[in-house]
This record gives structure tokens, sequence and C-alpha cells, in this order.
């Protein structure tokens, strides 16, 4: 699927990037990511204006979970519209009353039926649910090389 739902264990909520660096380092680190995606999303290349919000693109952070060790690793860094980043945190969607939108965005992106989405969507409560039963530990350390690449770098693929 191009558009996945990544819940984050709900024992690890609130324990990420942004808690763990300055403002002003989040706001560099996430400004080099708008950059490099050219302010478009990453996945379904909107630019989120009409979406009724004030931001083209949200950082999004891409964790691996380790489920034997219990550790959530970053293992990269992504720019998304907000209908793909609401996608992403389906959970958070769900307690504000948009699960129709993450409904519908699975299935614009992924071409995916409804019924598709749905069962897809519940699955990964499900995992959610499991790896919430755990204390999660929380390796950032890919932000060390992901800092030190030259802010424009990209430009030259």
């Amino acid at each position: 699927m191009k558009l996945t739902i990544e819940l984050v264990p709900s024992t690890a909520w609130y324990s990420n990037v942004r808690s763990n660096v300055s403002k002003e380092e989040w706001d560099k680190i996430r400004k080099k990511s708008y950059a490099k995606a050219n302010h478009k999303c990453e996945i379904c290349g909107d630019v989120g204006t009409n979406q009724g919000v004030k931001h083209n693109v949200e950082c999004h952070e891409i964790w691996e979970y380790d489920d034997q060790k219990h550790t959530q690793t970053l293992t990269g860094l992504i720019s998304l519209c907000p209908y793909c980043h609401k996608t992403k945190h389906a959970g958070l969607a769900s307690i504000k009353g948009e699960t129709s939108i993450v409904i519908n965005q699975l299935m614009k992106v992924n071409g995916i039926t409804e019924k598709e989405a749905i069962a897809y969507m519940q699955e990964a409560f499900r995992i959610h649910n499991n790896r919430s039963q755990f204390q999660w530990k929380l390796d950032i350390s890919y932000l060390e090389e992901y800092m030190k690449e030259p802010d424009n770098w990209w430009e030259n693929i």
C-alpha cells in the first residue's frame, strides 16, 4: 500500500522527535523535510491547499518497531499533506470524529474499496493494541545523519 496507517503505541505517546529536540531544532528538521519534498505530499503529491488548512505539508516521523526489544526507532522523515498525515495518525483522527477522512484517503490513494480500507484500519488498531501493552525505548539517532546532509544536496539529483 502506498498510504499506510502508523499508530504509535499509547505507551509511547508524546515521546517523539519534537519532545526530544528544541523548538529551533524541530523547525530546522521539518523545514528541511518540506524543502526536500518541494513542499508537496510525498505520498499523494497534493499540496494541502484544498484541504482547508494553513500548512501545505507537515513533517511526519517514520518509525520502526522492534516487537522483541520494544524499541521504537526513527528511520525517516516524510512531508505529507494534512489528509495523508491524518491517515498516518488514524487513532487521533478517530478521536476527533474524522474517521471518514481516513477511510476516503486510504481508498483514494491506494485504490481500494471501503470494505478493504475498514479491514486495514481494524488490523492497524489490533497491532496498536498489542504494542500498547509494552513500554518502548526511543531511538532517534537517525537525526544525526539527517542533519549532517547539506541543506540542498537533493537539488543535484
